[in-house]
C-alpha cells in the first residue's frame, strides 16, 4: 500500500507536525501489519516538484515501515532501490486496491483499513496519482480507490462493510472538529470518501445521516480549496468530449444499497464475485468510461432524490419494492426536510453548478432532480422563497426544471395580482374608484401606438395587475382569449419590417437589432414597448410566437455572448468568420482587410472602426482572432448598445424583480416561446369531455382521426382556434388543459370555441367527412371575437 501524497505541482507534501499530531491521535488504534504479506510503497515527504522533474528518483520502502513510523511522520526511513525512474511508478508500485485484494480473510482487511482511514492525513495520502499526465489535475487515483471500493463491497463479509463504516464516520468526525490547514490534503481525503459508492446510505448509530457532515466539511473550506474539489471532480472531463460521457443522462432515481444508479451513470462496473475462477489474474474491476463530472453530480443528487421521496412517501425507510401498494404521495417543502440537513447538500450542488456555469463542462440539465419537480409543493414554497433567510427550493434553482420554474413564476404573479386587486378596493375607500385591472383599449390598425400611449401612462403597480384587453368595437370578454389574440397581433406588428427595429435573417429567421449609430426617439419607445411586451406576456402567462436568437435571452439575463452565438443568428457571417482562422498570413495580406465593419443604417452605409485607427490596422495572422473577437461584440454590443439598454429596461419594468432572474437562457427562451413539441397524442391522452362526450364517442373518434391527419400547420391552426394561441406550452402540450364539450346534436353549424378557457365547442356530427369539412372551415377563420 502506498502512503505518499501523489506527485504533483499543485500538492505540497504534509505537515511532519500536522501528520504526526493526527497519527498520534489514533496511535492506539494503528494496527501492525499482517504477516507474510508486503507491498511497495512510494513515499514522498521529501519531495515537492517530481511533476517537474521526471528525472527525480523516488525513494521506496516497505509497507511495515510506514506502519511502524506511523506515529512519527517525520523520522528518517531506510531507502530502498534508488535505480528506479519516477515515470516507471505505475509499473513498479502496488496499486492498493491490488494489495488489498491479495490480503487473506477479514481480520487482515480490517487492520489495513483500520490504517488508511486512521486520521484524514493518513487517508489523503494513501491513493496518489501515479499517471503523471493527471497528477497536476487531481491527486488522488480515483481509478484505484474505486477498484478498492469495488472488491471490498464484493468479496468481504458484512462485518468489513460495517467496520468501513464506522472508519469513515469517524473520519468525517475528524475532519468536522479538527480541519487540516493543508489545501490538498484535506480535499484528497474528501474525494476519496466521496468515491464510496455507500457514502449517502452511511447513519450513525442514532441513524443521523453522515453525507450532509461531509458536506459540511465541504462548504466550510476556504474559497481556494472548494475551488480545488471542484477541479478535482472536473479533473477526467478534460480528457473527452462530455457529451460522451452524457448521452441522454437524467437525474438519478431513489438509490439502492450500494447505489447502483451511480455505476450506470460513469459506466458499467464489473466487479469479481467471489470463487470467479475468470477473476484468478488479480483483476479487480473494468471501467468502461473514466469518472466524469457528472458522477460527483450524481452523487449529491442520489441523496435529494432518496430524501425527497422519502418525505413524500411520508416514511423514513426506504421506498417500498414495487410488488406493494403504492403509498399515497404529498407535496414536499424543504423546510420540512430540515432534519435530514438537505440544504448542505444543495448547497454543495450550488458550488457544482457555479463551477460547471463557468466552464461548461456538462450540460446544465444535468442538475435538474426529478424527485424535487415531481413532489415540489410551489404553492408554499414560493411564499417562504420571499421571506428574507426563508428555507425553500427556489433558492436553488439549479434543480427545478423550466416546467417547475414557470409555475413558479404564475404562482409569483398570481399573488402580486391578489395584491394589487387587494390595494385598488382599499384605495378606493379614501380616493374614489380606481381600476383593479390594467386595461389596455386598443384598435387593431394601430396596435403599436395605442398600446405604448397607453402604457407610458401606467404607474408601476398598474404594470402588476391582472391584464384585460379589449378592442374598439368588439364585444369579446377577456377572461385570456383576447389578451393572447392581442399579443400575437401586436408582437407580429413590431417585428415586420415597417418598423425598421428588428430584421430576420435570412437563413436562420432569427430577429435582431437593425444596426443604427443615431436611433430616433419614436425607434427606442418602439423598443421599450417590445420589451415591456415580452415582459407583460411572461407575466400574465402568455406564449408568443416570436423569433429572437438565443443571444438575446443571454443578455437579458446577463450572460456573456460568444462566437457560437453568431452562427445561430447569422450562419453565413460566422462561417465566413472562421474561414479567416484556415488563411495564410499570404492569404490575409491579399485580402486587404482592415478592422473596420460596414454596415447598412436604414440604407445609408456607414463604417465603424473596431479598434481605434481600425482603419489603419491591417489584418493578418497574429490579430485574425482579435478581430473575430471585436466583429462578433460589434454585432451583439456595440451596433446596438442603446436599442438593447430600451429593449431590457421595457423587459426589466415587468420581470426584473420575479423568478425569471435566476433561470437559464434556454429556460427563458421556453418561457417566452413555449416549446416545439407537436405532440398531439398527448394532447389527445391529457383532454377532458363535456357535456356528454366521452373519450369513446363516436364524434370524438373521428375528430382524432381527422387531426391526426392535419399538417403540423394546421395543427397550429387549430391551437389559434382554441386557445387563441399556436405556441406550446413549457413541458408539451400534456400541460395544456383543452376540454371538448358536446354544442348540441348534427347541424350545419361551425364549431366554436371558448378560448380564455381552452374549450372547443363541437356539434355531434353525424359523419367524418362532415366533421373535417365543419373543423377545417372554422380553423381558417379564426380571427376576431365576437360575444360567446
Amino acid at each position: 500500500m502506498r502512503s505518499a501524497a501523489g506527485p504533483s505541482s499543485t500538492s505540497t507534501s504534509i505537515s511532519t507536525r500536522a501528520m504526526t499530531t493526527r497519527s498520534q491521535s489514533r496511535s492506539q488504534a494503528v494496527p501492525s501489519k499482517p504477516a507474510g504479506k508486503t507491498a511497495e510503497i512510494v513515499d514522498d515527504s521529501n519531495i515537492t516538484a517530481s511533476v517537474e522533474e521526471p528525472g527525480e528518483r523516488v525513494r521506496k520502502r516497505k509497507a511495515d515501515s510506514l506502519l511502524e513510523s506511523s506515529a512519527h511522520c517525520g523520522d528518517n526511513h531506510e531507502d530502498a532501490d534508488d535505480s528506479d525512474d519516477a515515470d516507471s511508478c505505475q509499473g513498479d508500485v502496488v496499486l492498493t486496491s491490488k494489495y488489498i485484494s491479495e490480503l487473506t480473510g477479514d481480520e487482515e482487511i480490517i487492520a489495513k483499513l483500520g490504517f488508511v482511514f486512521s486520521d484524514p492525513c493518513t487517508l489523503a495520502r494513501s491513493f496518489p496519482q501515479t499517471d503523471h499526465a493527471m497528477a497536476a489535475k487531481c491527486p488522488v487515483d480515483v481509478e484505484d480507490v474505486r477498484k478498492a471500493y469495488s472488491f471490498i463491497a464484493n468479496n468481504t463479509s458484512e462485518k468489513v462493510l460495517d467496520e468501513l463504516r464506522l472508519l469513515t464516520i469517524s473520519t468525517v468526525a475528524m475532519m468536522s472538529l479538527d480541519p487540516c490547514d493543508e489545501h490538498d490534503n484535506q480535499m484528497n481525503a474528501v474525494l476519496i470518501i466521496l468515491l464510496n459508492p455507500r457514502i449517502i446510505e452511511y447513519t450513525h448509530d442514532d441513524n443521523i445521516h453522515v453525507f450532509p457532515e461531509l458536506c459540511s466539511v465541504i462548504l466550510n473550506q476556504p474559497l481556494e480549496q472548494r475551488a480545488a474539489i471542484m477541479r478535482y471532480f472536473a479533473a477526467a472531463d478534460d480528457e473527452q468530449p462530455s457529451d460522451s460521457i452524457l448521452g441522454e443522462l437524467r437525474k438519478p432515481k431513489p438509490s439502492t444499497i450500494f447505489s447502483p444508479q451511480i455505476a450506470n451513470i460513469t459506466g458499467a462496473v464489473q466487479t469479481p464475485t467471489k470463487g470467479d475462477s475468470n477473476n484468478s489474474s488479480g483483476s479487480i474491476v473494468t471501467e468502461d468510461t473514466v469518472v466524469s463530472f457528472a458522477y460527483y453530480v450524481s452523487i449529491f443528487q442520489s441523496y435529494i432524490t432518496r430524501e425527497t421521496d422519502r418525505a413524500a412517501r411520508g416514511t423514513a425507510s426506504l421506498p417500498a419494492p414495487a410488488s406493494s401498494a403504492e403509498p399515497t404521495l404529498k407535496k414536499v417543502c424543504l423546510h420540512s426536510l430540515s432534519g435530514c440537513s438537505l440544504p448542505l447538500v444543495a448547497q454543495c450542488l450550488a458550488l457544482m453548478n457555479s463551477h460547471n456555469n463557468s466552464h461548461n463542462i456538462v450540460p446544465y440539465t444535468i442538475f435538474y432532480n426529478d424527485a424535487v419537480n415531481e413532489h415540489i409543493d410551489t404553492k408554499e414554497e414560493v411564499p417562504r422563497f420571499r421571506v428574507p433567510k426563508g428555507v425553500s427550493f427556489c433558492s436553488y434553482p439549479f434543480l427545478l426544471s423550466p416546467t417547475t420554474k414557470s409555475e413558479i413564476i404564475r404562482i409569483e404573479s398570481m399573488i402580486h395580482m391578489r395584491t394589487e386587486l387587494q390595494d385598488s378596493f382599499f384605495r378606493a375607500m379614501f380616493s374614489g374608484v380606481t381600476c383593479p385591472y390594467l386595461v389596455l383599449e386598443v384598435r387593431r390598425d394601430s396596435l403599436v401606438r395605442d398600446t405604448l400611449y397607453q402604457l407610458e401612462l401606467k404607474l408601476s403597480q398598474d404594470l402588476r395587475k391582472q391584464l384585460k384587453v379589449r378592442f374598439v368595437g368588439e364585444e369579446g370578454v377577456d377572461e385570456g382569449g383576447v389578451q393572447k389574440e392581442f399579443f400575437q397581433l401586436i408582437v407580429r406588428d413590431v417585428f415586420s419590417s415597417k418598423y425598421g427595429i428588428f430584421k430576420a435573417n435570412n437563413e436562420s429567421q432569427y430577429h435582431w437589432f437593425i444596426p443604427q449609430a443615431a436611433p430616433t426617439k419614436d425607434s427606442l419607445e418602439e423598443i421599450w414597448l417590445t420589451g415591456q411586451l415580452i415582459g407583460l406576456a411572461v407575466y400574465n402567462g402568455v406564449i408568443l410566437d416570436i423569433h429572437l436568437p438565443p443571444a438575446m435571452y443571454k443578455k437579458l439575463l446577463g450572460v456573456p455572448v460568444t462566437r457560437d452565438d453568431l452562427r445561430e443568428i447569422d450562419p453565413a457571417l460566422y462561417h465566413g468568420l472562421m474561414q479567416l482562422q484556415q488563411m495564410s498570413n499570404e492569404e490575409l495580406e491579399f485580402l486587404e482587410r482592415t478592422f473596420e465593419v460596414e454596415y447598412d443604417d436604414l440604407g445609408q452605409l456607414r463604417t465603424h472602426e473596431l479598434l481605434p485607427d481600425g482603419a489603419k490596422t491591417i489584418l493578418a495572422a497574429d490579430n485574425r482572432e482579435l478581430f473575430i473577437d471585436k466583429y462578433v461584440d460589434f454585432i451583439f454590443n456595440t451596433s446596438c448598445t442603446k436599442q438593447f439598454a430600451e429593449f431590457k429596461a421595457g423587459f426589466d419594468r415587468i420581470c426584473g424583480p420575479s423568478y425569471v432572474r435566476f433561470m437559464q437562457p434556454q429556460e427563458l427562451e421556453l418561457l417566452v416561446c413555449g416549446c416545439s413539441d407537436l405532440d398531439f397524442n398527448a394532447l389527445q391522452n391529457s383532454t377532458i369531455y363535456d357535456g356528454g362526450y366521452s373519450k369513446t364517442s363516436e364524434v370524438i373518434l373521428y375528430f382524432w382521426k381527422v387531426v391526426g391527419e392535419f399538417t403540423d400547420e394546421l395543427k397550429r391552426k387549430l391551437l389559434f382556434f382554441a386557445t387563441s394561441s399556436d405556441r406550446v406550452p413549457i413541458g408539451g402540450l400534456s400541460k395544456l388543459q383543452f376540454v371538448i364539450a358536446k354544442n348540441g346534436g348534427d347541424s350545419d353549424r361551425l364549431p366554436t370555441s371558448h378560448t380564455c378557457f381552452n374549450v372547443l365547442l363541437l356539434p355531434e356530427y353525424s359523419s367524418l367527412e362532415k366533421l373535417r369539412e365543419r373543423l377545417l372551415t372554422a380553423i381558417h377563420n379564426s380571427e376576431g371575437f365576437g360575444m360567446i
